[in-house]
């Protein structure tokens, strides 16, 4: 994932402002009386909804048991079309790791207060706009999709890269916990989409940072064209008149390998083993224009804007890197695939931590049982990207900050 932030609290009330007293008097009593008899209206349709999701998230495939047993929830809802008419437009299920029940159940109850058909809906964004912020990669890539989870439109191909590794790492004991929880893979409206942990969900206007790991952010199939190309190297000298060689120059043209390592070295990734994509401070809105933040004392000012003073919650986020390092290191997982362009999501606020490793949709399993060091420098064909190295450098800046600000 590129990262994500939700600023309020996830409450669907409200009331409608009026100029007398008496009318709005009347209008909080009404409003209480509707609640309620919504409230029981949900609850009455609370168990004929799971039984009627179980059975049409098992597709076509399944027994038709299921499908009998789902027309008799339906049956118990005859009385209410609007409540119907809701689950029927209610995103298939595609993957077969689904939502718990108890989580899609609140999640139905949410969209029924609020009078939606399904999450991601233009409604809700209109609704909740000023409520969330994407911190960083596609704007069009996420959307709030219900109490504590997000909805991240599909990446990684036509196999859909992100949903395979979110369900393989979700079943490797070590390292499920530090990704965000898998929910399922979606289809709404013509869009696929991952449903995943909302990591910024009971935190308090923290600090976010996002952080793309690795020494390079680009896979080995995207350079290997040898082919120069003159839009690139437009692209090139409007960032640096004087990257080009002298025969670049003449030729106006670079290699895409040319470029790629270019960018790279545009910031702290080729130095470092990571870049600071974007971070949130409390009560600010995000700061994106970071990846140019390249010296080792641009970086550790970066840092130190973001850890603040207090040395508890560093000494906690070290913590949790070091642990993430250490389960990465024995990974077999990690030992066999390259993990480009994905992120380290840091949080915290008054009260918690929060670190965590997202964005997948560039992991790749290694051809003819090759293992990788995720330290080595990289050659081509040798896949090394550097993940530990930036890792390391990582924690090697924070226990530099600890030390300064002691």
């Amino acid at each position: 994932m590129s990262g994500f932030c939700k600023l309020t609290s996830t409450r669907f009330f409200w009331l409608q402002a009026s100029s007398k007293e008496q009318t709005r008097l009347n209008h909080n009593s009404n409003h209480k009386e509707h609640r309620k008899q919504k409230d029981a209206s949900s609850s009455s349709t609370y168990s004929a909804f799971r039984q009627w999701r179980r059975g049409t998230s098992m597709g076509s495939n399944r027994s038709n048991s299921v499908g009998s047993s789902s027309t008799g929830a339906l049956t118990k809802l005859s009385n209410d079309p609007a409540t119907i008419q809701k689950m029927e437009q209610f995103p298939l299920v595609l993957s077969d790791t689904t939502m718990p029940e108890e989580d899609l159940s609140l999640k139905f109850l949410a969209l029924n207060a609020l009078d939606l058909t399904a999450p991601a809906s233009d409604v809700l964004l209109k609704n909740r706009l000023k409520s969330w912020f994407q911190l960083s990669g596609h704007p069009d890539g996420f959307a709030p999709a219900g109490p504590g989870t997000v909805w991240k439109r599909k990446t990684g191909g036509a196999e859909n890269t992100e949903r395979m590794v979110y369900e393989a790492l979700s079943k490797d004991k070590e390292l499920r916990d530090c990704i965000p929880r898998y929910y399922r893979e979606v289809e709404y409206k013509g869009d696929t989409f991952i449903e995943l942990q909302d990591l910024l969900f009971g935190f308090n206007d923290p600090h976010v940072m996002d952080i793309k790991m690795g020494t390079r952010t680009f896979l080995e199939s995207e350079v290997s064209k040898t082919t120069a190309r003159p839009d690139l190297y437009q692209k090139m000298i409007a960032v640096d008149p004087n990257a080009p060689t002298m025969q670049e120059h003449e030729q106006r043209a670079v290699t895409k390998l040319r470029y790629m390592q270019f960018r790279e070295q545009q910031s702290s990734t080729c130095s470092h083993g990571f870049r600071i994509e974007a971070m949130k401070l409390p009560g600010g809105p995000p700061i994106t224009d970071l990846k140019k933040v390249k010296s080792h004392q641009e970086v550790l000012d970066t840092m130190k804007l973001f850890l603040g003073t207090c040395k508890i919650t560093r000494e906690k986020l070290l913590a949790r890197l070091k642990n993430l390092r250490s389960k990465i290191e024995i990974s077999e997982y990690f030992k066999t695939h390259e993990i480009i362009g994905s992120s380290i999501f840091m949080i915290y606020d008054n009260d918690k931590v929060g670190v965590w490793l997202i964005d997948f949709a560039k992991t790749r399993e290694l051809p003819n049982g090759h293992r990788l060091t995720h330290r080595k420098p990289w050659e081509q064909g040798n896949h090394e990207e550097g993940f530990l190295f930036g890792l390391d450098n990582l924690i090697s800046i924070i226990e530099e900050v600890n030390l300064s600000n002691a």
